[in-house]
């Protein structure tokens, strides 16, 4: 039996693919994490979930702070895990729709999501 691969969240590592993406028009949930960080350890295998389940009609991301300063400094992180929600806005500066820190349920996760366009695979 064939099975298809797993969708996993998208690494980014600079600002400017990050705003890319938002101007597609589909809803970026954004996870800024590190390494060493517990809680990031804990949502790391949800946010895959996640990527896998809305597939093409969402982009499901995981930015490094360590690596993305100037995504860490356009969205003032202060600590890991931060979630965040874009929705295809163009301009300058990208402006979250939502935004929560530390541990988040799926399904909050979810209905944010959905919320604003994206749909189950």
């Amino acid at each position: 039996m064939f099975r298809s691969k797993r969708r996993k969240a998208l690494p980014v590592n600079n600002i400017g693919h990050l705003r890319s993406l938002a101007e597609e028009g589909k809803p970026v949930l954004v996870d800024f994490w590190q390494v060493g960080c517990g809680p990031c350890k804990v949502m790391d295998g949800i946010v895959d979930e996640l990527a896998n389940e809305y597939g093409d009609s969402a982009h499901v991301v995981k930015v490094d702070v360590t690596r993305a300063h100037g995504a860490v400094q356009e969205f003032g992180i202060r600590s890991t895990p931060t979630f965040v929600v874009l929705s295809g806005q163009g301009g300058k500066k990208l402006r979250p729709r939502w935004r929560q820190s530390g541990l988040v349920k799926k399904d909050q996760l979810s209905k944010v999501l959905e919320r604003e366009g994206a749909s189950r695979a």
